[in-house]
Formats: structure tokens, sequence, C-alpha cells
């Protein structure tokens, strides 16, 4: 069993330690993590500055670490192309400090590392405790460890990968785990303006979070209810369910587009 171990938080984070101790019994580990924290950097590649990686000596010798100076998705793609001598059988981004619920998946790097994987056509998984100041990642380093045997075991439809958000609460407070849909989340007050010494304006993004959509079915809803929630979320953004109507309405402009671009080539 071959495990690939990444996040977004660095290789430091205590997050994805708690996934090396949980799981060092079961798997041989590969941790290729940033750095340093690179949190909220979505699907970000790096393609105009040279990445560097460093390896990193642990004394278990079933532990293999690479720190690189990149985004979760260039760890992802470094380990598989360069840096492994031969393909995991799962991929787990995390354990994530802070939720990613809803509409936020877009812009996490947890989650962005997960679909990495699963682009490449591996069983993924993204990892995330809810609170921002938790200490405690011990139940979602155990809900990872069982969502992975199931993984194995049952599988996953391809270019799918599980979003896995644990509430930060004392065991007795959890009341399961559900499979959910995204809720939806916005946030009011984003931008704190301010000035700097010299007098100019500069702006700090910050922002107080509002659901919009938390009904029933949706993570947000889950972790409000104490239970942990686990997303399917795949990668493919069309909207089926609207092919037809833009098709229809394209081909009633087909003839007006193509006499505006022969105008627009005679300007």
């Amino acid at each position: 069993m071959r495990i690939l171990l990444t996040n977004d938080d660095g290789i430091h984070a205590p997050g994805i330690h708690a996934l090396w101790h949980i799981l060092e019994d079961w798997a041989e580990l590969f941790v290729v993590a940033p750095d340093s924290e690179r949190s909220a950097t979505g699907h970000g590649i790096t393609v105009h500055q040279p990445l560097r990686v460093e390896k990193l000596t642990f004394t278990n010798p079933h532990f293999h670490g690479w720190a690189v100076n990149g985004t979760p998705a260039d760890c992802v793609k470094l380990a598989l192309e360069e840096l492994m001598d031969a393909p995991p059988d799962i991929i787990i981004s995390g354990i994530n400090r802070g939720a990613n619920l809803g509409t936020d998946v877009l812009y996490s790097g947890t989650v962005s590392a997960a679909m990495e994987g699963a682009i490449y056509g591996f069983p993924a998984l993204a990892v995330s405790v809810t609170g921002w100041k938790t200490t405690d990642y011990g139940l979602a380093a155990e809900t990872t460890r069982f969502l992975c045997e199931q993984l194995l075991e049952k599988g996953l439809t391809p270019e799918t990968f599980l979003n896995v958000n644990v509430p930060d609460l004392p065991r007795e407070q959890i009341h399961g785990i559900g499979v959910t849909k995204l809720g939806s989340r916005r946030y009011q007050n984003i931008f704190d303006k301010r000035t700097d010494p010299r007098g100019r304006t500069y702006y700090w993004m910050a922002g107080e979070v509002k659901d919009v959509d938390a009904g029933e079915g949706t993570d947000i809803r889950a972790i409000n209810d104490g239970i942990i929630s686990v997303t399917p979320i795949h990668f493919d953004l069309t909207n089926y369910s609207i092919i037809q109507e833009v098709d229809q309405w394209l081909g009633e402009t087909q003839r007006p587009f193509l006499e505006w671009i022969k105008k627009r080539e005679g300007l």
C-alpha cells in the first residue's frame, strides 16, 4: 500500500503529521507538501519560476518527505511525475485547519490537490477540520483511515474525489457521517481598507462568511448538525441541464453572428 500525502498548510503542519501517525502501520507514506502555508491558492500551478524541492530526512524508513516551494497542485504533479518511483494507491490532502465547505472549495488549495490527483486518475480525498483553532486532529485522522479502507474496497467513479469535513467538536457531540452536496457561501465586508505609514491605501482581504444555501443535504447543514460531511466532487464543471437551451439560442444567432464577424473584418 502506497499513499501520497499533501496539504496546503505546509509540510510541518500538525494535520499532515496526524495522518502520518494514523497511517504509518498500514501503508508506505510519501509526503510531498508545500514548504510553508499555501492556503487559498486554489488550483494554481507555478510556471513563471523554478520549483525547488528539499528532501527531508525522517527516522522512519517508511516515511519519505519532500518540501516544495510551490502550490498544493504543484506538489501532486511533482510527486506523480518525478519524485515517486511508483504510483500511489491513494492520494490524501490534509488534514486542513479550517472548513472547506460549499463554494469555498473553488479557492481551496487542499481541495485542489485532491482534484489534481483525481485528474491523474487516482482515488483521492481532501480532509478538513472545521475549526481554525483546533488542536485535535485525531477524529479526522481516524475518519480518513476508515474512508481510505472503504475507497480501496469499493472504488470510486473515475474523475471523482471525496471532500471531507469533520466538525471541530468533542467526539461525544459527533452524530455520525453522511454524504452531502455542496452548499453555498458568500463573504460580507470582504475588504478592510487601510492606510500605510506613507499615506497610501491598501486592502486586507478578510470578511465574514454568510451561508447562502445551508439547506437539507448540504455539507454546511451537516457540519451545523454535528455530522461528518463527505461530498463526492468531480472536476467537470459543465452545466448539462442547460446545454440544449444554450445550443438553441446559439443556433438562432448563427447567421447574425457570422454577419457581425464579416462587418468587423471590414473595420
